[in-house]
């Protein structure tokens, strides 16, 4: 929520040149301050009359454009200097020329050079009828005076280019931001979908080979209604973490968000009737606190379950859990397909992560998914293959560590 309002923050600067234009007017006929201006040449001073006034307010009152119409501010007090200077009037005003070129300095866009050098090219005639109709100061003047100017025209580049800097800084972040949100959502939906599709893909091919056995085929089918109405249920969980205001359902309400530890026993008969046989072991009390770590442990049983499914159907798979008093401890771990597996030849049919890079059967965005999530609650992530061509995954994830 933004305290200060869009349209106040523009127009802020032009309010803040408003008074500072108007004091330097002001200021030009105060008569402490008359005779005190800058003076360039060595000009003798001469009093104010009609074109005195126009040349200090063309050099006073076009700073409070100077954001909108930038350009032709610099030119008017530009041209309001030379007049000040040339007809001797000496006026506190001459001070807005090097305001003028620090806040054109920091707000033109376009043509810089092409200004930059227009200001250098006429201030070339105008220290040369100063130097005539002056006493003859020595050029070095008004060259120290051309490097001044120089030096307030790039403290507005600077501040220009800083500014420039910072926002494309902040888009950055911004865009990090948001890939990083991408790849969690993208995460969220490859857990969710890929376990329970697998599981119905699963299913559906085991009951076309059920037909002469109608009880076991019923019993099939209903495992893929009850597993395509988990999706859906997970599926509007995840949608309430990316708009909370989805969906009035009182079931769908902060404590449904998270899937906890204590649903692994669902997800591991949900395997089971899947055809895969699943040995779970839970072992020790779940901390009061358990922060990330109890949604972490559950993805990484679920993809891990999803790849048995995927990668070494009907073979046996071991799920254990132990709850410690500062961490979880998960290791899921699936006996090798044999040569004889049901996917191929070789202990690379185990798993994704055995398979040759190249293999099209899995991209590993599982695996590589669950040890960023484990790795940014400060825990410990290994899958490797076994010796007899299984597969294992062992994480420890510490509890407590905030979402």
């Amino acid at each position: 929520m933004r305290l200060i309002p869009e349209p106040w923050r523009r127009s802020a600067g032009t309010l803040w040149y408003l008074p500072l234009a108007a004091m330097l007017f002001t200021a030009s006929f105060l008569p402490g301050f008359r005779d005190n201006g800058t003076e360039l040449g060595g000009l003798p001073t001469r009093p104010y009359d009609a074109l005195a006034v126009a040349a200090v307010a063309l050099q006073c009152l076009p700073l409070a454009a100077r954001r909108r119409w930038p350009a032709s501010c610099l030119a008017l007090v530009s041209l309001g200097f030379a007049a000040d200077q040339l007809r001797g009037y000496h006026s506190v005003a001459g001070t807005a020329l090097p305001i003028a070129l620090i806040a054109v300095g920091s707000r033109l866009d376009h043509r810089r050079r092409t200004t930059a050098l227009l200001l250098s090219a006429a201030y070339v005639p105008l220290a040369v009828a100063l130097h005539r109709i002056g006493p003859g100061d020595p050029p070095s003047e008004f060259v120290t005076f051309y490097l001044a100017l120089a030096l307030a025209w790039g403290i507005g580049t600077w501040h220009r280019s800083t500014r420039a800097a910072e926002a494309e800084h902040r888009r950055r972040v911004a865009e990090d931001t948001r890939a990083a949100e991408r790849a969690r959502i993208a995460r969220e939906l490859h857990d969710v979908v890929t376990h329970h599709v697998t599981a119905m893909v699963v299913q559906a091919e085991a009951a076309r080979y059920l037909t002469a056995v109608p009880d076991r085929l019923d019993q099939s089918l209903t495992a893929v209604t009850d597993t395509g109405r988990r999706a859906i249920t997970d599926l509007r969980h995840l949608l309430d973490l990316l708009d909370p205001g989805h969906g009035s359902d009182p079931g769908n309400g902060p404590g449904a968000r998270t899937p906890p530890v204590g649903r692994l026993l669902t997800l591991v008969e949900q395997t089971r009737r899947a055809g895969q046989p699943v040995e779970f072991t839970e072992e020790g009390t779940p901390a009061e606190e358990t922060g990330s770590a109890d949604l972490v442990a559950y993805r990484v049983v679920q993809e891990s379950l999803t790849n048995a499914l995927k990668y070494a159907q009907g073979h046996r798979t071991s799920v254990r859990v132990h709850h410690g008093g500062k961490e979880i401890a998960v290791e899921v771990s699936t006996d090798g397909a044999g040569p004889d597996g049901p996917h191929g030849t070789g202990p690379e049919a185990a798993h994704p992560a055995a398979r040759p890079a190249a293999h099209p059967g899995g991209s590993g965005r599982g695996l590589d998914g669950l040890r960023e999530r484990v790795d940014v609650l400060g825990g410990e992530f290994s899958a490797a293959r076994q010796t007899d061509g299984g597969f294992v995954v062992r994480v420890r994830i510490p509890t407590g560590s905030p979402s």
